[in-house]
């Protein structure tokens, strides 16, 4: 079955013969039943325009009911058989896009045909239906009418995502909307092509070729190809999607579909798509035609069906303009009978008069007078267009115009007509016109009027239209309570991603409560919101349901389901935080441009913009197309970049503040931090910010100067008292809010607020550590806020803290230890490692198992702090980082080795555990030396290419099977030794890469001093068996061959992915080892002081802390701070004034890019080619006011002369003469 990506490319899929198998069950076809002569085909021909021949033998068998009938009729001589012409047409020489088709019968129910046009041919659903009748002889299509269709009919279906309906011929106008949609396909991107789907509507009696379409059992496609092209019959253009053909039972006869379109076209009009406000309009435009048409026009005019007509494109269109504009009734619509008769005759005589005048060879012109009449009578539906006076450029604003016309006819007097004419402006999304036409401050909009448009326009994803609604005076805050946002979530595509998440949650709670419930409500966006962003926030929309973080899921269902029951009061409550609702409403439908809108109109625009990435990274997880996978990690990808952006222009503005951003506990995204989201949402390029790096480093240096040479620092915890004096500089607070503000330029006079409120990020960890919080604010005599510091310590405390807190302090006493905790670890295992017990273990051996101990309680100790959750979510946390589990290895491996060297039957296998283990130690070193900004990037190198070497394994383990196999079975025919054929196999094969090739055991020509026996006695006792020479030629050709493929192609190819990698992260490494510094650094900032083994006092002090004095701990925040109340306000206040500055910023680099200027000098040139136009319009209405004028003087004059009350004795001027007498003059 054809999908949605099909259509996007404009090509129609091919269908399995199965998927319509069912059809002729529903759809019928006529045949005609009793034949009918034809007075003027000398009885060869049925009045249904078959031949006789062509009739079956029941037609041609009841003479008398044949004899008796003079009048063929459809309804009455046709009987209906299932359809045997359906599925894909191909048209031959077309290329291989395929069209829909199907034969049905004229009295079939439209609904079955609609359905089928969008459940099984995926039709996409229309928002505008524009039928175009009129026009299909084999006349020329006049040069002005074809611009109009090219320019305004097909550009205004693309703008409005339209189905064109036409006669489906290659001839007339159905031929130049096909050959207009045909040449936009190649000026516009699929996408907007796509929209515009030519529906064509044939009669199949008049279709020439018909044959080549017929299968009873469908065609898949069916190739029609037109040959020997004959008058009498039309045939299918191909630049039409699909194709209903109507079958009455004629031949050759023209209008048997007109009635079943009108139908068709009437039951659309009542169709009302998801999420729209108004039903699907349909509009006919009559353009030309003949008297045939006159039976469709009057049917759909009764069905309310608006019309446009194009005036002075000839036949019934100039009929129909005529009548409209210059024909007046006196009929009153209340007078009786006998007083109504004499206007109605009059009426009468005037339209018989047009009919005559534009029709004069049609003989039956009652018939026709009755038909016209009651199109007069609906005349207010009927607009016409004037192509001289209207441009092509307006003609979309021209149909707008028109169906709010013929809305307003059904509408009440207190229904708005701008209202209606809103809304069709948001179905079609065309913002150009209700900016122009709506909201030109001409209009009183009343928020009433606006909120069906909104929804509209958030459902339907118009980004544009919420921002027009929202600049013209809808409150969003009274806009979106809690229940509209729920109708939103229930909005979302079943197709999306985030649909079928949140439907797995409302599954969840339905098998709780044991009820069908088929709403999503705000629990289930909760959920979905917390499985996505972890445990990197506070779940949203907990106290709406009446629920607390930290409970089982099981008793938040529980509880969910019984506030859930009957009517929520929280339904009706305004929205908290309404931009961002619906801004991660958005993100979790990847819509790009909406998301982009509401990230504008959020605040904590920084934090908004990574919590969207992180949104967007934890779903391309999950997604499993590819195509929407990689739109997403685009977007997530242009979200970071908007973050880094806008932190940029805060940095560059004012530093202390934007370090304030980083580590500011925010409201809106539940305790959330901007660097807490960064490192969630693995977002290496704001990390990359010279900003973040300066908080990191200041950070890692705590208060010591960060330009101190590191052998200072050693030298000082070697010999403490130092610190004490100025060996080392230590940042003052003062001089480091100057340092931090130094490079940024003077402050605006709104900063002032933030003088003195900015901590050194030491003060923070000891504030931290000491469980305070940041609330030390008061208002100085002139209302500038000011920080209250602390009660000072000595100075001999304070230093001691300011060195020996730092955590670069702690990290080089970390590193020192660990270098002696592998001299001991080496020491113990080649000098005294002593036998099990009682001999040993030796006293260093002692030390080493205290120090391992200590190793053990540090990392429990990070385990605890590793999340906010309970203990199973915490080891999750704990898991998720590489370096955590190889700690646990190296443990897990020292305490089996531990546990087997105390016996003396396992005493060889636990040393040989120990000796594996201390490489573990060792090369945890690798992490540890992350920091550092040269060996950094080159680790990550490594790391990236240790992975590449695992493909290379994989493939070098390949071979050295096949070959180590083929070898070992062609030199020796029996081993009764499996250590020996191991080794043969594996071993031996992965030694000859490195040139170890044993050739005297391989080339049996060479002697082999070697004692080996044929007898399999002794080989089965493990005597080393002779070789066997019969394939030894084919052991060289292998040996060759294996030489040529592990040396040259496997090495050359390991080699070559070794290079792409390291170019390749190379461009990027600074980035990762940037990201990766975060997470170093954070480990050594929540470490204490001390180093293992003595980091045992450290862990003695915290439980003390934890458990006996209920201390809690502070390590969790990882340097966050809260700022509340007033300081908070100004602070995003500032935040939001550079994020208007960024897209300020932004938007003048886009104005001035090349397209852009393009874009305005192609609009200038539009303007002035429409102002030509107005001019030349008003140029061609004075001439026809000059004519006019000179015919009346013309008729007055020969009036006057014929006089006999009015005589002069001199004749009346004439233009020559005038002429004459100024050429004289």
């Amino acid at each position: 079955m054809m999908n949605e990506k099909d259509i996007e490319e404009g090509e129609v899929a091919v269908m399995p013969k199965t998927d319509l198998s069912w059809i002729p069950s529903f759809f019928k076809k006529r045949v005609c039943t009793t034949f009918v002569e034809d007075s003027l085909s000398n009885g060869g021909r049925c009045q249904c325009g078959a031949a006789r021949d062509n009739h079956p033998s029941v037609a041609l068998g009841d003479n008398f009911s044949t004899a008796v009938v003079s009048q063929w009729l459809s309804t009455q001589h046709t009987s209906e058989q299932p359809t045997d012409a359906y599925g894909d047409l191909e048209f031959a020489g077309a290329g291989k896009r395929h069209s829909y088709f199907l034969r049905l019968s004229n009295t079939t129910d439209p609904a079955r045909v609609f359905d089928l046009m969008k459940e099984h041919w995926k039709l996409p659903q229309p928002s505008l239906v524009l039928s175009v009748v009129g026009g299909e002889g084999r006349s020329e299509v006049k040069s002005w009418v074809r611009d109009i269709l090219r320019q305004g009919l097909v550009k205004a279906a693309q703008s409005t995502g339209a189905w064109i309906i036409t006669g489906g011929l290659r001839q007339g106008i159905s031929r130049c909307i096909g050959e207009a949609v045909k040449d936009n396909a190649t000026a516009v991107s699929s996408i907007t092509l796509n929209k515009v789907l030519p529906i064509g509507i044939a009669p199949w009696g008049l279709l020439g070729n018909r044959q080549q379409l017929v299968n009873s059992e469908g065609s898949f496609p069916a190739r029609y190809m037109v040959r020997n092209i004959s008058p009498e019959y039309c045939y299918l253009d191909n630049n039409h999607k699909a194709f209903l053909l109507v079958d009455d039972g004629t031949t050759r006869h023209k209008g048997g579909e007109l009635a079943f379109r009108a139908r068709l076209e009437d039951y659309i009009s009542h169709q009302r798509p998801g999420g729209a406000s108004i039903d699907i309009p349909v509009l006919n435009m009559l353009i030309a035609g003949d008297t045939s048409m006159l039976e469709f026009l009057e049917m759909s005019l009764k069905n309310s069906t608006p019309c446009l007509v194009l005036a002075g494109s000839g036949g019934l269109a100039n009929l129909v303009s005529d009548i409209v504009e210059n024909v007046q009734s006196a009929a009153m619509p209340g007078a009786s009978e006998e007083e109504d008769a004499s206007p109605i005759m009059e009426l009468r005589e005037q339209l018989a008069a047009k009919v005559k005048k534009y029709f004069p060879a049609e003989n039956d012109t009652d018939k026709l007078v009755d038909k016209v009449l009651s199109i007069y009578q609906n005349k207010d539906i009927i607009s016409i267009y004037n192509a001289e006076q209207e441009g092509a450029e307006d003609f979309d604003i021209v149909m707008l115009k028109v169906l709010v016309q013929a809305s307003k006819r059904h509408a009440s007097e207190s229904t708005n007509s701008y209202a209606d004419e809103l809304r069709l402006s948001v179905t079609w999304n065309r913002v150009d016109i209700a900016k122009s036409e709506l909201f030109n401050g001409n209009i009183d909009w009343k928020y009433e009027e606006l909120v069906d448009s909104m929804t509209d326009a958030l459902e339907n994803n118009k980004p544009q239209f919420v921002r027009l609604l929202i600049d013209n005076g809808l409150n969003i805050l009274s806009y979106l309570t809690y229940g509209r946002l729920e109708k939103l979530y229930n909005s979302i595509s079943d197709t999306c991603l985030a649909k079928t998440l949140l439907l797995h949650h409302l599954d969840e709670r339905m098998h709780e409560s044991n009820e069908q419930i088929y709403s999503i409500s705000l629990y289930e966006v909760s959920r979905l919101l917390e499985d996505l962003l972890g445990d990197v926030c506070h779940p949203f929309y907990l106290s709406e349901l009446s629920l607390y973080a930290g409970s089982t899921r099981r008793k938040d269902i529980k509880k969910a389901c019984k506030v859930l029951k009957g009517k929520c009061k929280y339904q009706d409550e305004m929205c908290e935080h309404p931009w961002l609702s619906l801004f991660i409403w958005a993100v979790l439908q990847n819509r790009s441009e909406m998301a982009i809108f509401c990230w504008e109109m959020c605040g904590e625009s920084v934090l908004t913009a990574l919590g969207g990435c992180k949104l967007l990274v934890e779903l391309s997880k999950q997604e499993i197309e590819t195509k929407v996978k990689h739109s997403m990690k685009e977007l997530a990808l242009k979200f970071e970049q908007m973050a880094h952006d806008v932190f940029g222009t805060c940095y560059q503005t004012k530093a202390s503040h934007s370090y304030k951003l980083l580590i500011r506990k925010s409201k809106l995204w539940g305790d959330a931090t901007c660097l807490e989201m960064a490192i969630a949402a693995d977002a290496r390029i704001f990390f990359s910010h010279d900003g973040v790096q300066s908080l990191l480093s200041q950070i890692w240096w705590g208060d010591i100067e960060r330009d101190t040479a590191l052998w200072k620092v050693l030298l000082v915890m070697i010999c403490p008292p130092v610190c004490y004096s100025n060996f080392i500089e230590f940042r003052k607070a003062d001089q480091a809010e100057e340092e931090k503000s130094a490079t940024a330029p003077p402050s605006s006079p709104t900063d002032f607020h933030y003088g003195k409120t900015v901590y050194s990020f030491s003060d923070i960890k000891h504030h931290e550590g000491e469980n305070e919080d940041s609330n030390h604010i008061r208002l100085t005599t002139k209302g500038a806020p000011a920080f209250i510091k602390p009660k000072k310590s000595s100075f001999v405390v304070s230093r001691w803290k300011q060195f020996w807190y730092a955590p670069v302090t702690s990290f080089i006493g970390n590193l020192l230890m660990y270098f002696l905790f592998l001299f001991l670890y080496a020491y113990v295992l080649l000098v005294d490692f002593k036998p099990p017990p009682p001999d040993g273990p030796a006293v260093s051996e002692y030390v080493l198992y205290f120090w391992v101990f200590t190793l053990v309680c540090e990392e429990i100790q990070e385990a605890s702090i590793a999340g906010n959750k309970k203990f199973p979510q915490t080891l999750i946390v704990y898991a998720q980082d590489m370096w955590n589990k190889f700690d646990v290895l190296a443990i897990c491996l020292f305490i089996a080795g531990l546990c087997c060297r105390m016996f003396s039957w396992s005493f060889n296998m636990g040393r040989g555990i120990l000796c594996v283990d201390y490489m573990v130690f060792t090369l945890r070193l690798i992490h540890i030396f992350a920091i550092h900004k040269e060996l950094g990037p080159k680790i990550i190198i490594l790391g990236k290419m240790i992975k590449d070497a695992f493909f290379f394994l994989f493939f070098l383990l390949v071979w050295l099977i096949a070959y180590g196999v083929a070898n070992q079975a062609l030199l020796y025919q029996y081993d009764a030794s499996p250590a020996r054929v191991f080794r043969r196999v594996l071993y031996r094969p992965y030694l000859h890469i490195f040139g170890d090739i044993p050739v005297e055991e391989i080339d049996t020509g060479k002697h082999w001093e070697r004692d080996c026996t044929d007898n399999l006695t002794l080989i089965n006792e493990g005597i080393e068996p002779c070789r066997d020479t019969s394939h030894n030629w084919l052991v060289v050709v292998l040996l060759v061959i294996f030489l040529l493929v592990t040396n040259i192609l496997l090495i050359n190819l390991l080699i070559a992915t070794f290079s792409y990698t390291f170019t390749k992260v190379q461009e990027h490494s600074d980035k990762y080892w940037k990201f990766q510094r975060y997470n170093l650094i954070v480990e050594y900032h929540s470490r204490p002081t001390l180093a293992p083994p003595f980091i045992i006092f450290s862990h003695i002090n915290i439980l003390i802390k934890r458990k006996i004095r209920k201390v809690p701990s502070a390590k969790t925040q990882r340097f966050a701070l809260k700022i509340s109340g007033r300081e908070a306000n100004k602070l995003v206040k500032w935040e939001n004034l550079q994020k208007e500055n960024y897209l300020a910023l932004e938007n003048r680099k886009q104005r001035g890019s090349d397209s852009e200027r393009l874009k305005r000098m192609a609009a200038k040139v539009d303007g002035q080619v429409a102002e030509i136009r107005d001019v030349d319009r008003r140029l061609r209405a004075l001439e026809s006011e000059m004519e006019f004028c000179n015919s009346s003087l013309q008729w007055i004059m020969e009036t006057l002369s014929q006089s006999s009350t009015a005589k002069s004795t001199k004749a009346h001027p004439t233009r020559k003469a005038v002429t004459s007498a100024s050429i004289e003059k």
